[in-house]
């Protein structure tokens, strides 16, 4: 191959894929875990469903975070690979229970389970892997990544409560927007690398910067991931674009936007978001108002500022191929936005 197709074959290679080189054998580990544990010897339901998710592509960055956190550290031992198999689970978890909330249809290009299946089974089958993270944890015989990892549970259901109450109230405005995002998304990516560290036996100010890392990283990602519904291509974002709009949830393009709306404007989002009337048109019209606001260069000014925090929280880390890599994949989750 010729160093023009050497340079396009390295382009397509993301610092997410370069992570789970660098950590392949422990990865390998963590899936052979997560097989076991996900089996279920009186309801082969539990298999399916979790198989049907599990199995569908997705690139285990949360669990990534926890492996690259405890080996840049020079742990030696086997807990991480619990602990990663662990934040795994709970984020299967929440994305069964997710898809029911929001009735979602497709999710990593794929239908959802409450679509193959039904309700009843995604609920109870994500109470299992609830269930399965919990013994996973217990097994370390470390109480304190216990506590992390059970606060972080409990925050996630919090953050996914208070969108239930916030995502459709027009009133809802940034503040409210990052305690949501802090709590469905960046609370796990925080605890992912907090419990890496712990389980190193690492002081306390690597600890900390570990926990910052992850929790600018996630809410970072969760920008990401906003901006791109009103953009970016289905196969980037793992769901419809547009998606967001469909549900009526308020993310941070259309809370700036609905900041500086006239009363035309205002009008618009109160049908469409609070009221639900969605018609014909309506997302390109939206889009519109976005573009008119340049809400969707702010938004993306905001996801840079907190991939900058990352960044920042890894001067605090010993040097380590994992730290470079880590500091790339800080950049990444913003670059899917040019």
């Amino acid at each position: 191959m010729d160093g023009a197709g050497d340079s396009a074959v390295q382009a397509k290679v993301t610092p997410q894929d370069r992570l789970g080189a660098l950590l392949a054998e422990d990865m390998a580990a963590v899936n052979a875990l997560i097989r076991e544990r996900m089996a279920s010897e009186h309801a082969p339901r539990i298999p399916e469903v979790t198989a049907h998710l599990v199995e569908a592509g997705g690139k285990r960055l949360r669990p990534l975070l926890t492996l690259a956190a405890a080996r840049m550290l020079g742990y030696a031992g086997g807990d991480h690979v619990k602990l990663a198999a662990t934040v795994e689970f709970i984020h299967t978890a929440t994305l069964l229970h997710d898809d029911v909330v929001d009735e979602s249809q497709r999710r990593r290009g794929r239908p959802t389970a409450n679509l193959l299946w039904d309700n009843k089974s995604s609920v109870l089958v994500g109470d299992y892997l609830f269930s399965r993270s919990f013994q996973l944890m217990v097994e370390t015989g470390n109480l304190r990544v216990l506590d992390i990892l059970a606060n972080a549970s409990a925050t996630i259901a919090e953050g996914e409560v208070l969108q239930l109450t916030a995502a459709q109230d027009l009133r809802t405005d940034e503040g409210i927007y990052l305690k949501v995002v802090r709590g469905k998304t960046a609370a796990l990516f925080a605890a992912a690398t907090e419990v890496g560290g712990i389980i190193a036996g690492a002081p306390e100010a690597v600890v900390r910067a570990l926990r910052d890392y992850g929790d600018a990283l996630g809410i970072a990602f969760q920008i990401a991931d906003d901006i791109l519904d009103y953009g970016g291509s289905d196969a980037v974002i793992g769901k419809n674009t547009g998606d967001d709009f469909r549900e009526r949830k308020l993310t941070l393009p259309v809370i700036k936007a609905v900041a500086k709306a006239d009363a035309e404007e205002r009008a618009f989002w109160e049908r469409v978001i609070e009221k639900g009337d969605q018609r014909d048109g309506d997302l390109a019209r939206a889009l519109a108002i976005l573009r008119r606001h340049d809400s969707i260069a702010a938004s993306r000014d905001a996801a840079l500022a907190w991939s900058a925090r990352a960044k920042a929280a890894l001067v605090n880390l010993p040097v380590h191929a994992l730290r470079d890599t880590l500091s790339e994949l800080a950049d990444f989750v913003v670059r899917r936005l040019s």
